[in-house]
């Protein structure tokens, strides 16, 4: 269990995107349509990826389990979130249980994290691969990549129970609405009774520290691939040498910019209300670009998607 329930609130309401529940759909329709294709889009992007390294022997590669592991990671943290959201835009009845919404940012945090975690693993391997390639077979061995995988998703676990405990063993004593169209932090700790400004400070820190943490050591990865990749003397050889991290590097990018402006933006905590607007940029939008720049800016992974694709719809031309 998350901790001790010592509230007499024993549901919150989802606000969503409007305070008038029945103008929410009418008003909303053109975009939940399209959140919907783009989540629907977002699975099966996914799961062609994860299907694509599993069948191909090609794709039996570290970075390619990596990436694997990132995808697992991004259909369960759209999952925590995505099909309650569509749920709520097509009902009036937007309550949630306050051990539903505990759960709720518990895996958000927990799926969440990891992925930041796997992101920074991925860095780490294109450094070894670039800067170090007659070692990578034993500084990036099988047991090695389990090991990191594994300790990626413990850590999201841990770091989901450290941020999520200190919330809910909070007092909710009225009101229960929640400003966001998911149990989000900032709006959950404006309706705690008394002063919630430690565990704000607590979790901001902290969060932070993650952030800047797994970024600074992205950018010291690509640090030494950049000085790496300037001293080969081919054009040709810098060129293949950067597309092999290219599309990682465009998704590290777009999560940390969204990320930074989305949870770095307002330290107040007046100003803690959730903005459910650049809350769709990291639950649809970030993971359905995704799947797309791993597959349009890396050659081996398209070739194996397209024998993927070929072999279901024409197996008999194979």
């Amino acid at each position: 269990m998350l901790g001790q329930n010592h509230t007499t609130v024993t549901e919150f309401i989802l606000i969503g995107f409007s305070p008038f529940p029945q103008l929410q759909l009418p008003f909303f329709l053109p975009f939940f349509v399209l959140f919907l294709l783009m989540y629907l889009f977002t699975l099966l992007g996914n799961l062609l990826i994860m299907l694509a390294v599993w069948r191909e022997q090609s794709l039996h590669k570290p970075m390619y389990f990596f990436l694997c592991t990132l995808s697992i990671s991004e259909i369960a943290y759209t999952m925590v979130i995505n099909p309650r959201m569509f749920a709520d835009l097509v009902s009036t009845h937007h309550t949630i249980s306050f051990w539903g919404c505990a759960n709720q940012m518990f895996f958000t945090f927990a799926f969440g994290l990891a992925h930041c975690f796997l992101l920074t693993i991925m860095g780490y391997d294109r450094y070894v691969a670039i800067c170090h390639p007659l070692r990578y077979n034993v500084l990036m061995s099988s047991q090695v990549c389990v090991w990191l995988v594994a300790s990626s998703w413990l850590s999201g676990i841990v770091m989901g129970l450290v941020i999520t405990l200190p919330i809910f063993n909070l007092t909710f004593c009225g009101p229960n609405v929640i400003h966001h169209f998911f149990c989000q932090v900032p709006p959950l700790l404006k309706l705690a009774c008394g002063d919630a400004s430690a565990v704000a400070i607590g979790i901001g820190l902290l969060y932070i520290i993650v952030l800047l943490g797994c970024f600074s050591l992205i950018f010291l990865s690509y640090t030494f691939i950049a000085a790496t990749i300037l001293k080969i003397p081919s054009a040709e050889g810098r060129r293949k040498a950067f597309s092999t991290c290219a599309s990682h590097l465009i998704v590290v990018i777009i999560h940390y910019g969204f990320s930074s402006v989305v949870h770095l933006k307002s330290k107040a905590l007046e100003a803690l209300e959730g903005d459910t607007l650049m809350g769709i940029s990291y639950s649809v939008l970030t993971p359905f670009l995704s799947p797309i720049i791993f597959s349009l800016r890396n050659k081996e992974l398209k070739d194996a998607l397209k024998k993927v694709l070929l072999r279901s719809l024409c197996p008999s031309r194979l």
